[in-house]
C-alpha cells in the first residue's frame, strides 16, 4: 500500500481542527452551570457568550477568508489556533461578565472563524474528483466535537473547577490545533506558473467585486441564511419541545444526541450523492426535505416519534450544509475561496442566530411551539425556492476536474 495522497492529509487536519475548535466554544452549556455558581453571573449572561460568539464568526468569516485568499490558508489557520487557545485562557481569568463576554464570546467566535472557511476554501482546491466527500468529511469532523470534547469538559467539571477547565481546555487547543494547522498547505494550482494551472479553472478572469455582485454570489448567500435559519430553531429548542410534550429531561436530551449522531451519517450520505449526482441537485432536493423535516415536528408527541423525525432531520440539515462550499468551487476562481465561502459562511452563522431568539418570542407569545415549527417550514421552502433560481454563469470549457470520481 503505498502513501497517503497529501490531499487527504489536508481533510483529516481540516476536521481535527474544526473538531477541537467547535468543541471549544461549545464547551459553554456544559460550563455554565458550574460558571454561574461560582461567580453569581447569571445564566443569561453567561449564554449571551454564545449570541456573541455567532456574531463574531459572522462578521469574521469573509475577513479571515480573504486573508486566507491572500496569504494562504497556513497563517489564517494558525493565527485563529493561537489567538483560540489565547481566549480560552483569558477567559479562565474573567473576573467580570463582561470580560468573560468579550474573551469566550467575542475573541473566541472571531479565532473560530479563522478555522472554518479558509480550511474549507483549501480542501476544495486539492479536489479535483471526490470533492463533495472530501468536504463532507471536513464537516463531520466538526460535527464530532458533541461527541468528544464535550464529554471530555464534563468529566474535567467534575474534577476541576471552571477557571482549570477552561485553561485545560486551552492547553489542549494549543497543543493539538497549533500542530495541525503546520500541515496546513495551499492548494498546488495556486503554486502552479500560470500556464500550468488547469485549463477549466471556473470564470477565470473574474474579480472579487465581480463575484460579490454576481446573481451566482447572492442566490448562494440568501439561500445559506434561509437554510440555516430553518435548521437553527428546531435545533435549539426541540428538547424544550419535547419536555412540554411530557417527555422527561434526561430522555429528550436524547433526541438531541441522536440528531447529532444522524447528522454524520447525513454528510457522508449527502457528499458521496454530491459526487455521483452533482451537488446542486442533490442540494435542492435537501432543502426540499428539510423543510418537510421541519414541519413533520409539528406531528409528533411520543418519544418513538421525536426520534424518528429527529434521526431524518439531523441527517437532511448536516448533510446539505458541506455543499455550498463545493458549489461555490465549481463557480468561481480557486484564488478567491476564502472570500466567497468566507461569506456565505457569514449569512449561515446570522440564520444559525435568528433561530433561537425566533423560537424564544414565538413561545413566549403563543405558548407553544407549533408556530416555530411552521415558521422553519416557511423558512425552507424560501431556501429551495431561492436556490432553484440559481444558474450557472458562463465559464471556461469544461474538464474533467469537474467529473465525479
Amino acid at each position: 500500500m503505498g502513501p497517503v495522497p497529501y490531499r487527504w492529509v489536508i481533510v483529516a487536519a481540516g476536521g481535527l481542527l474544526g473538531c477541537v475548535a467547535i468543541g471549544a466554544m461549545f464547551s459553554l452549556p456544559v460550563l455554565s452551570r458550574a460558571i454561574a455558581e461560582d461567580t453569581g453571573w447569571s445564566t443569561t449572561g453567561i449564554s449571551a457568550s454564545m449570541t456573541f460568539g455567532f456574531l463574531a464568526m459572522a462578521l469574521g468569516s469573509m475577513a479571515w477568508g480573504g486573508l486566507a485568499d491572500r496569504f494562504g490558508p497556513r497563517p489564517v489557520v494558525l493565527t485563529g489556533s493561537v489567538l483560540l487557545a489565547a481566549a480560552l485562557y483569558a477567559a479562565s481569568q474573567a473576573t467580570s461578565l463582561l470580560a468573560f463576554q468579550l474573551m469566550f464570546g467575542v475573541v473566541v467566535g472571531g479565532a473560530i472563524s479563522a478555522i472554518f472557511a479558509p480550511m474549507m476554501a483549501c480542501v476544495t482546491g486539492w479536489f479535483d474528483t471526490r470533492r463533495a466527500l472530501a468536504v463532507s468529511l471536513v464537516s463531520a469532523g466538526m460535527g464530532m466535537a458533541p461527541m468528544t470534547m464535550a464529554p471530555f469538559v464534563a468529566w474535567l467539571v467534575t474534577h476541576q473547577d471552571w477557571r482549570a477547565c477552561l485553561a485545560v481546555l486551552a492547553a489542549v487547543v494549543a497543543g493539538v490545533m497549533i500542530p495541525t494547522a503546520l500541515l496546513v498547505r495551499r492548494p498546488p494550482a495556486l503554486d502552479a506558473a500560470p500556464g500550468q494551472r488547469a485549463p477549466a479553472e471556473p470564470n477565470s478572469e473574474m474579480t472579487v467585486a465581480q463575484a460579490v455582485r454576481s446573481p451566482q454570489f447572492l442566490v448562494l448567500v440568501l439561500t445559506n441564511f434561509f437554510c440555516c435559519a430553518t435548521h437553527s430553531g428546531p435545533i435549539v429548542h426541540t428538547v424544550n419541545y419535547a419536555v412540554s410534550c411530557g417527555i422527561p429531561l434526561m430522555a429528550a436530551v436524547s433526541i438531541y444526541s441522536l440528531e447529532g449522531l444522524a447528522g454524520l451519517g447525513g454528510r457522508l450520505g449527502f457528499g458521496v450523492m454530491a459526487d455521483r449526482f452533482g451537488a446542486r441537485r442533490v442540494l435542492a432536493l435537501g432543502l426540499l426535505a428539510q423543510a418537510f423535516g421541519a414541519l413533520a415536528y409539528t406531528f409528533v408527541g411520543t418519544l418513538y416519534g421525536f426520534y424518528g423525525v429527529a434521526a431524518v432531520f439531523g441527517f437532511i440539515y448536516a448533510g446539505v450544509m458541506p455543499l455550498y462550499a463545493v458549489i461555490i468551487r465549481e463557480t468561481f476562481p480557486l484564488r478567491m475561496m476564502g472570500t466567497v465561502i468566507g461569506a456565505t459562511a457569514m449569512a449561515g452563522s446570522l440564520g444559525m442566530a435568528l433561530g433561537p431568539v425566533a423560537g424564544g418570542l414565538v413561545f413566549d407569545r403563543f405558548a407553544t411551539y407549533s408556530w416555530l415549527f411552521l415558521g422553519a417550514f416557511g423558512m425552507g421552502l424560501g431556501a429551495f425556492l431561492i436556490f432553484m433560481t440559481f444558474r450557472p454563469a458562463a465559464q471556461n470549457p469544461p474538464s474533467a476536474n469537474l467529473a465525479p470520481a
